[in-house]
């Protein structure tokens, strides 16, 4: 968990490692910038803790968890605290109550700190007018934005685009190039090969160290590319149709990497006989996400009837007989995958496909964090055709921290046939202690 360190004399906090050596009875501590921030101070021009993505506290209520991944989906864009307090059943003055008691923050306290924090690094890594910054960070106006960024940051958008350093920015050929910050370790062979393994025929490729992925972005068509940067960041190249909400579509690739760890649940299984080896042989292994929670079911669902090959297959096939077809690029990339309500009612469909897409199209099943693990898994194997495996191999997809699709063979075959009694000891970080058991096959970093 990272702690940021606020010096009450100066009105600056920092993140661990800063060059600064304060008086220990002048510190006081944070857990999220967003809190410091909201406390009066401002972030530091040396260390920049803007540009390290914070975790949550480990301890949070799983309701706060969900509500902070729905608010990074963009819930308070246009919505209000009220209509997010709704969504998961509960008033918006116990959501800022539980928010304020955990994390130090209001919901729109902590939005409003993501949204400046990401335009900050575009001022730094991008040319991209202070306009386009504006809107592509999530911000609903130039006045809001110039209110917000000098609220948090003391300082115009345009004087904290003439602070950056030299080699803060990124030259692309064509495309939008930015970084994607990370706490090291992280291993990213075993994504790559993660991502590789399961790509999908004319959406996903995975050539040399970089991967590429066709996406939709409001009806328009776009690509990411992405590949290793550094030890504490990889690079994304963005082509999209415009900059509008990039923040949303920063996020997703954030999750589909497992980009965002938390090291407490590394602490909690470090010392565990059967995980405990698996973390210290491969300490940056992180619980894969994905780009879209009904792609992923798909695939979930897929991987449970067939082979690797013909799961493959039958994903190439949806995406090659009813995705929108997305012209001029090259690699083999042509479409995009289709939508859960062209799937439903398109022909040669397995059933349990079918009927998921149409629970999905129709509502029944929401994919977006509003449901909890329980809640999901049980509208999944609700459907006949989707088993508790393939249920928790979603939701582990999903960003579940405690999903664990105990019936997987893999699974039974290196715990027995008791595999959830066994596990019942990495609760409730399931699902990183399950990626570990799994990855036999990944090979080892470089």
């Amino acid at each position: 968990m990272t702690t940021y360190s606020a010096v009450v004399t100066t009105g600056i906090y920092c993140r661990p490692g800063c060059g600064a050596r304060p008086r220990a009875e002048n510190v006081r501590t944070f857990e999220l910038a967003a809190a410091a921030e909201a406390a009066g101070f401002r972030a530091c021009l040396r260390c920049r803790p803007y540009r390290i993505a914070g975790e949550l506290p480990w301890d949070a209520p799983e309701l706060v968890c969900r509500a902070v991944q729905l608010i990074i989906g963009g819930a308070l864009d246009e919505g209000t605290e009220a209509d997010l307090g709704r969504r998961l059943g509960m008033s918006s003055r116990h959501l800022r109550r539980l928010f304020h008691e955990h994390l130090g923050v209001t919901p729109d306290q902590f939005a409003r700190s993501r949204r400046a924090h990401f335009a900050r690094r575009m001022l730094d890594d991008t040319d991209l007018t202070v306009a386009d910054v504006a809107f592509a960070s999530g911000f609903g106006s130039l006045r809001q934005f110039n209110r917000t960024m000098r609220e948090v940051f003391r300082a115009t958008p345009q004087a904290l685009r003439e602070r950056r350093r030299r080699a803060d920015r990124l030259t692309a050929d064509g495309g939008l190039g930015l970084r994607l910050p990370v706490e090291p370790p992280y291993d990213w062979d075993a994504t790559l090969a993660f991502l590789a393994g399961g790509a999908i025929p004319g959406v996903e490729a995975v050539d040399g160290g970089t991967y590429r992925r066709t996406i939709t972005l409001d009806g328009g068509p776009g690509l990411l590319e992405i590949w290793r940067g550094g030890h504490d960041h990889l690079l994304l190249r963005a082509h999209l149709p415009y900059w509008e909400g990039l923040i949303h579509v920063v996020e997703r690739v954030r999750r589909m990497l497992g980009l965002d760890v938390d090291f407490a649940a590394t602490g909690h299984l470090a010392g565990d006989p059967i995980v405990g080896p698996l973390l210290k042989e491969r300490p940056g292994l992180r619980v894969p996400g994905a780009w879209g929670p009904f792609e992923a079911g798909v695939a979930a669902i897929a991987r449970q009837h067939h082979d690797t090959a013909g799961a493959r297959e039958l994903l190439g096939r949806l995406a090659r007989d009813h995705g929108p077809v997305v012209p001029g690029l090259d690699g083999g990339l042509d479409r995009v995958f289709p939508a859960a309500e062209v799937v439903a009612s398109a022909a040669g469909v397995p059933d349990p496909v079918r009927r998921f897409a149409a629970a999905v199209g129709a509502g029944e099943i929401r994919l977006d964090g509003t449901d909890d693990l329980a809640g999901l898994v049980a509208s999944l194997t609700a459907i006949p055709g989707i088993g508790d495996a393939a249920a928790h191999h979603l939701a582990m997809r999903l960003g579940e921290r405690d999903a664990f699709p105990a019936g997987d063979p893999a699974l039974v075959a290196a715990l027995g046939p008791d595999a959830v009694a066994v596990a019942q000891a990495w609760r409730p970080w399931r699902a990183l202690a399950a990626t570990h058991l799994l990855a036999d096959e990944l090979p080892r970093p470089l």
